[in-house]
């Protein structure tokens, strides 16, 4: 199959590629980095670089695709970043309503159904109701849960400070997800015949707060590691400090806040919270404790 991947060489898209070339697919990865191209190239796919704000660059690079997965980067942009996610999703759209693909995958999250209380996931929700609108074209809304691969970012916090937190409290049960496990649902779905939109979650595991605060720590000789309840305020302050753009970081707040009253976690839920990915948090311990 001709498969187009966008979101570069990153975290996913990475990975999927590996695994369509290896499994014999052609491949094309977007890129928005001429720097990327050669990388590409040594994958074993072929480069298409160009901007996703560009819908003809899309269509043109969709046109001959049995399938194309896509995504919108987590940080779009420093400010307005639900209204350019939002608008980058209605790109693909044209896109691929114009290039006549038959077959998308697009990265979503949980927590996509809800229109609020969901931080930067609100300009999914968005774009699954853009592609339910497209004709022709088959979609797998891949709902993943909270990155392991954020945690990262607590590093300098427990390194200076000696506490992992959010603004939820320890009790809380996310889902997370490692993106070797979204990569494998992806190129699952994207070899898939299908006439009709559906939903598919991807999620590693299921853990308290408290256990990202004990497995974590314990991965970094800090066993008693504790997980620490901010306030919004102080979760804000401690982002704004931090140097995150300020849209960015109410939009996080309003994550946590979600995750707090249960609003992000419900669509999961409601699903019967499927666990299907395979990277366990002690599995994925063992690469904390190497960045750290």
């Amino acid at each position: 199959m001709k498969i187009v991947i966008t979101g570069s060489l990153g975290n996913v898209a990475k990975p999927l590629a590996q695994q369509l070339i290896a499994e014999g697919h052609t491949i094309t990865v977007v890129s928005s980095s001429d720097a990327r191209k050669q990388d590409i190239e040594s994958l074993g796919a072929t480069p298409a670089i160009g901007s996703i704000t560009d819908a003809n660059f899309l269509t043109q690079t969709f046109e001959g695709a049995d399938a194309v997965f896509v995504m919108t980067p987590p940080a779009i942009s420093p400010d307005k970043i639900v209204e350019n996610t939002t608008n980058a999703g209605k790109n693909y759209a044209e896109a691929l309503k114009n290039a006549n693909v038959k077959r998308a995958v697009m990265l979503s999250s949980v927590g996509a159904e809800s229109p609020v209380e969901n931080g930067p996931i609100a300009g999914l929700h968005n774009i699954e109701k853009i592609y339910n609108d497209v004709e022709n074209t088959s979609f797998t809304f891949l709902r993943a849960g909270y990155f392991y691969n954020n945690f990262f970012n607590d590093i300098p916090l427990i390194q200076n400070a000696g506490i992992i937190g959010a603004n939820y409290p320890a009790s809380i049960e996310v889902p997370v997800v490692h993106p070797n496990d979204i990569a494998k649902a992806a190129a699952e779905e994207l070899v898939k015949d299908g006439n009709t939109n559906n939903i598919r979650y991807i999620v590693s595991d299921v853990r308290t707060a408290s256990d990202f605060a004990k497995v974590l720590g314990t991965s970094v000789n800090k066993p008693e590691l504790p997980w620490v309840e901010f306030s919004d305020e102080d979760s804000l302050n401690g982002m704004l400090q931090a140097g995150l753009p300020e849209d960015m970081a109410h939009l996080y707040v309003e994550m946590g806040r979600g995750i707090r009253t249960g609003v992000v976690q419900k669509d999961f839920i409601d699903h019967g919270s499927p666990v299907t990915g395979n990277v366990k948090l002690e599995d994925f311990a063992k690469e904390f404790s190497s960045k750290f």
